[in-house]
């Protein structure tokens, strides 16, 4: 699969930008373990073109993570158009175009997923993008804004028309949210198009192997996007590249491989952010990392609510020594770090 000049290989992996969860330390982990291609944390237009501090942050990339995205969204086209001249400025692989994050406090401004209910505004936005930035151009988006509207086929075509160079798209409705089952279906249709050209990435309730490579097969896209499943669980794009390639599925790490990651992550969000920020913003993260393990609720509170780093080291060498080798499957570890 090639975006642009970037060559991906077969079958390429993308993390999903999701907001205070792909940040540099966590996208270090994902690219340890395997994700070809990944994103900033989505930046709002406004926030960028008027110096915010948290949009500007977000433009930091850095060399171990390339090649990266860098992911917009706005609702209007001169604020839409100079942020990615902005972004263009930090010197990702590519710019893309949130029209798909369902969020109510974006979606109803217009932005995000709300531009599905004004497409010709969409076109017309991507068409400007496109012709203000040297870098290719990607757009990600949904099937539509509910189910009397999934038009994602006609708007493909559309927005393939503007010059992008990949599309994604999550198979859902804004409607829906997260609720419910992806559905595919159209996102077949549309790579399946024979008027697509461009790589088509499917997203939506990808948490397995088995189900990357279902979705691979039965629908032929060209790549296949992770959002929620990596949280906590960076190992999940080392375990479809190992099933995708050999047909084997790998054994869970065990808890003593999961403290592993966790103090490397905890470590790695000290290193990029600053004082009690680190500690807050991978909460999510260290409450994923151990789920699932027995009478586990009163540890799981004190590493929640502790910021100090030392204390959340300590409770995490407490969790290894504990648990050390268990795991939810009886397969074998061939989980290294």
């Amino acid at each position: 699969m090639t975006i642009g000049n970037i060559q991906l290989g077969e079958f390429p992996l993308f993390l999903a930008p999701m907001e205070d969860i792909t940040d540099p330390s966590f996208r270090f982990l994902c690219k340890l373990n395997g994700a070809d291609f990944m994103y900033t944390e989505f930046i709002s237009s406004d926030g960028l073109i008027r110096d915010g501090e948290k949009s500007v942050r977000k433009l930091n990339i850095y060399n171990f993570e390339r090649p990266i995205g860098i992911q917009l969204y706005g609702h209007l086209t001169e604020a839409m158009v100079e942020a990615a001249l902005i972004a263009e400025t930090a010197s990702p692989e590519l710019i893309d175009i949130n029209f798909g994050c369902p969020m109510k406090k974006i979606a109803n401004r217009g932005a995000g997923a709300g531009m599905l209910r004004n497409i010709p505004l969409m076109i017309s936005m991507t068409e400007a993008i496109v012709k203000a930035v040297k870098l290719p151009v990607t757009v990600k988006t949904r099937l539509g804004w509910d189910e009397q509207s999934t038009n994602i086929v006609e708007v493909a075509e559309r927005l393939q028309d503007t010059g992008i160079s990949a599309l994604t798209i999550h198979g859902r409705t804004r409607a829906q949210l997260y609720r419910g089952a992806a559905d595919w279906t159209l996102i077949g249709e549309v790579k399946n198009n024979p008027r697509m050209k461009i790589p088509v990435i499917g997203n939506g309730d990808i948490d397995s192997p088995e189900k990357a490579r279902e979705m691979f097969s039965r629908y032929g896209v060209d790549g296949i996007m992770i959002g929620r499943a990596t949280v906590g669980r960076p190992w999940i794009f080392r375990d479809i590249r190992h099933y995708l390639s050999t047909g084997e599925l790998l054994p869970e790490p065990d808890v003593e491989e999961k403290a592993a990651l966790a103090l490397l992550h905890l470590d790695k969000s000290i290193e990029f952010k600053e004082g009690k920020r680190a500690i807050l913003e991978m909460r999510r993260h260290l409450s994923n990392y151990f789920k699932g393990l027995p009478h586990f609720r009163e540890t799981r509170l004190r590493l929640l609510t502790t910021l100090e780093p030392e204390e959340i080291r300590e409770i995490i060498r407490e969790i290894s020594a504990r648990w050390g080798s268990y795991r939810t499957d009886d397969r074998t570890s061939v989980y290294g770090l």
